[in-house]
C-alpha cells in the first residue's frame, strides 16, 4: 500500500487552509474544543478493532490485546483527562502585581498558538499521534499530522477516519516517505512536535529553525534499569522483562540495559528465562509476541548482537526459538560482557536485546549513568527509601518509574519528555496544554496610578521616589 504523495505546493496549500481557519477563530470556546476531543475519542473507540488489525498487518504481527493496552487505552484516558480538566486549564489566571505598580493588575491568558505539526513514529502510531493531538486540540489549535511510512496500512486507515470525523481545516493527515517528512518539517508551524530518533531529531530541529518554529523533541537513548542492592530481585526481573518485551522492545522508553550488583548476572539470566517462559509459553505459536516492524530493523538487531559477540560479549537467549526472518519474530537475548566500545552500548537498541552490566557499589552505577547522555527514562528497583532518594537526587532523566517500568508515561498529570540528547520539552495533560498554548501575560493599568511621578523631567520628586524604591 503506497502512501499518499504530496508535492510541496500541495502540502503548503493544506497548511494555509489550517492557518486561515485558526485566524478566523483564534480562541475557540471550550464547547468547540470539547466537541473535537469527543470526536477524536469516538474515532479511536469505535474503530479500535480495525486500528489493531492495521497495525498488526504493518508489523507482520502484533496482538490486538497489546494494541488495546498500549495504544487505545492510554489514548482514551488522555482524552478523558483533557475533557475533565481542559476548561479549567483555559481560565485566565491572576498573577501578583508588584507593590509599587498597584492598583494595576496582572493576569495570564492561555491562547492557542495556531497550527501545530506532529510527526509520528512507527512504533506506537496511534498513541503517539492521539496523545499530542489531544493536547493541541484542548489548547484550541488546528493540527497537521505526518504519519510514518513504516506503518502504511494504519496511516491510510487513520487518514480516512480523520477525514470522516473532522473538517479539513480542523485536522489534516499527511502520509508519505522521508522526503515528505522533510517537506512537512519545513512548514512554518506555530509549534512542531517530533517523536523519533536522536539523529533525525537533529534534522527536524534544523528544518524548524528556518522558520523559528519552536519544537518539542521526544527522542530516545539508552534508558537504564538499576537493580539496587535492596531490591525485590525476582519482581525487578519480572518488571524489566515486561518493559522489554512489550512491542518486542520497540518502545522509546523500554529498558535499554540493566545495572546489577556484582555476582548477580547468572541469577538474573535464570530468572529472566523463567519469566519469559511464563509470559510466552510455546513462543513459536504464540499470538502474543510482536514481530519486528521491518526486515531492515530485524537485520539491524541481528547485526548488533553478532557484532557484540565478535567483540567478546556472551549471548544468553531467553527462548529455545531462534530469530525467524520470515515472521520477523526475534526472541529476547541477554548480552553479558559488553563494553562501551560495542555498537549495542552506543545506539538505542529498540528491540529485544538486553545488555546486562554489573556494579560493585551504587556510586559506580550512578557514575555510569551520569557518564553517558541523559536518558529518556530511568528505572530503579529498590526498597530502601534513602537509596531511592539518593539515586533520584544524583541522576537526571526524562522520566522515572520506581519498582516498575514504562508506567510513568501513562500518568496524564505527569509531564512526558526527554532531557539533553533524549529530547526537549514535554507534553501530556496540562503540560501538553501549556506546550501548545501561548501563556499571554497581561498587565492592566489602573485609571489612578503613580507612573507619572517617574517621567521626565527627572527632578527632586523623581529622586525622592527612587530613594524609596531602592532603600
Amino acid at each position: 500500500m503506497a502512501p499518499e504523495a504530496l508535492t510541496q505546493p500541495a502540502m503548503r496549500h493544506r497548511f494555509d487552509a489550517l492557518r486561515a481557519a485558526s485566524l478566523r477563530a483564534q480562541t475557540p470556546p471550550w464547547r468547540e474544543r470539547a466537541d473535537r476531543l469527543k470526536r477524536l475519542r469516538a474515532l479511536v473507540v469505535d474503530h479500535r478493532a480495525a486500528i489493531a488489525a492495521a497495525i498488526s498487518a504493518d508489523f507482520h504481527h502484533r496482538a490486538a490485546q497489546e494494541t488495546e493496552l498500549a495504544e487505545v487505552f492510554p489514548s482514551v484516558e488522555g482524552i478523558d483527562h483533557a475533557l475533565r480538566h481542559g476548561q479549567r486549564w483555559m481560565r485566565v489566571k491572576r498573577r501578583a502585581t508588584g507593590l509599587w505598580f498597584k492598583p494595576a493588575s496582572s493576569r495570564v491568558m492561555p491562547q492557542p498558538l495556531g497550527v501545530v505539526g506532529i510527526v509520528v513514529p512507527w512504533n506506537y502510531p496511534l498513541y503517539l499521534a492521539v496523545g499530542p493531538m489531544t493536547a493541541a486540540l484542548a489548547a484550541g489549535n488546528r493540527v497537521m499530522v505526518k504519519q510514518s511510512e513504516f506503518t502504511p496500512r494504519f496511516a491510510e486507515l487513520f487518514a480516512s477516519l480523520v477525514r470522516k470525523a473532522f473538517a479539513e481545516d480542523e485536522i489534516d493527515i499527511v502520509n508519505g516517505d522521508a522526503d515528505t517528512a522533510r517537506t512537512f518539517c519545513a512548514l512554518p508551524f506555530d509549534h512542531l512536535l517530533f517523536t523519533g530518533s536522536t539523529a533525525v531529531g537533529h534534522q527536524v530541529m534544523r528544518a524548524a529553525s528556518e522558520n523559528l518554529t519552536p519544537v518539542t523533541l521526544e527522542l530516545g537513548g539508552k534508558s537504564p534499569a538499576i537493580v539496587g542492592p535492596g531490591a525485590n530481585f525476582d519482581k525487578a526481573v519480572e518488571r524489566i522483562l515486561v518493559g522489554k518485551t512489550l512491542n518486542a522492545g520497540q518502545t522509546c522508553i523500554a529498558p535499554d540495559y540493566v545495572l546489577l550488583p556484582e555476582g548477580q548476572q547468572q541469577r538474573f539470566a535464570e530468572a529472566a528465562r523463567r519469566v519469559f517462559a511464563s509470559m510466552y509459553p510455546r513462543l513459536e505459536s504464540s499470538t502474543d509476541y510482536t514481530s519486528i516492524v521491518s526486515p531492515r530493523h530485524f537485520e539491524r538487531l541481528q547485526a548488533l548482537a553478532a557484532a557484540a559477540q565478535q567483540q567478546g560479549a556472551t549471548a544468553l537467549p531467553l527462548s529455545d526459538m531462534a530469530p525467524d526472518a520470515a515472521t520477523r519474530r526475534f526472541p529476547p537475548v541477554l548480552l553479558t560482557g559488553v563494553n562501551d566500545g560495542m555498537r549495542v552500548m552506543q545506539e538505542e537498541i529498540f528491540g529485544p536485546l538486553l545488555p546486562v552490566l554489573t556494579y560493585r557499589t551504587l556510586d559506580e552505577a550512578i557514575g555510569y549513568v551520569n557518564a553517558h547522555p541523559r536518558p529518556l527514562a530511568l528505572y530503579l528497583f529498590e526498597k530502601d527509601r534513602a537509596t531511592i532518594e539518593r539515586v533520584m537526587q544524583q541522576t537526571v532523566a526524562g522520566g522515572v518509574s520506581i519498582n516498575e517500568t514504562l508506567m510513568h508515561v501513562a500518568q496524564d498529570d505527569l509531564p512526558f519528555g526527554g532531557v539533553g540528547a533524549s529530547g526537549m520539552g514535554a507534553y501530556h495533560g496540562e503540560h501538553g496544554f501549556q506546550t501548545f498554548s501561548k501563556l499571554k501575560p497581561i498587565f492592566q493599568q489602573s485609571a489612578f496610578n503613580g507612573v507619572g511621578l517617574f517621567r521626565p523631567p527627572y527632578g527632586k520628586t523623581f529622586a525622592r521616589m527612587m530613594k524609596l524604591l531602592l532603600r
